[in-house]
């Protein structure tokens, strides 16, 4: 009996493979957003909400939004592209930006309507950059969990 990797096989992703999926899209987040913060916290944030800001990053809140925030793109997009039948970082792209999205609305939104000085530029681009950042996480960490996950079958069985 003759073992191949079987193509279809591995949306079965075993549980086990989760926290691996949780690292890789951590890893693309958190990449990604401090490239975001670190290039445009002088030019976009400061001028137009600076006066808002605190003075320094309160880090216990951030890694606590973070370990949420992946933990909701791993649930809602990631895990169930990873149980689809064909290969689907393209879903988990599509539903990670759709997450990320309503999260960044949440946000954006609820200050846009309770904070007097809160500027439309900054809502817009922050929908825009929550939108994408979460689709890419999600569609990579997709692709690069699934590609651990190929499972072995019989070259005769089906």
């Amino acid at each position: 009996m003759t073992l191949r990797p079987d193509p279809h096989a591995w949306h079965h992703a075993p549980v086990w493979r989760w926290p691996l999926a949780y690292v890789l899209i951590a890893l693309v987040f958190l990449a990604m957003d401090a490239v975001w913060l670190g290039s445009l916290s002088a030019s976009l944030y400061q001028p137009a909400i600076g006066h808002l800001m605190a003075p320094s990053v309160d880090w216990a809140a951030a890694v606590a939004f973070y370990l949420l925030y992946v933990g909701g793109l791993l649930f809602f997009a990631v895990a169930p592209a990873l149980s689809r039948p064909q290969a689907q970082a393209a879903f988990a792209l599509g539903r990670g930006a759709v997450f990320g999205l309503l999260a960044y609305a949440t946000y954006d939104l609820t200050n846009q309507a309770t904070l007097r000085d809160w500027p439309w530029h900054v809502t817009l681009l922050d929908l825009a950059w929550g939108t994408i950042a979460s689709g890419v996480a999600c569609g990579i960490g997709t692709a690069l969990t699934a590609a651990t996950c190929r499972r072995v079958r019989p070259a005769n069985g089906p």
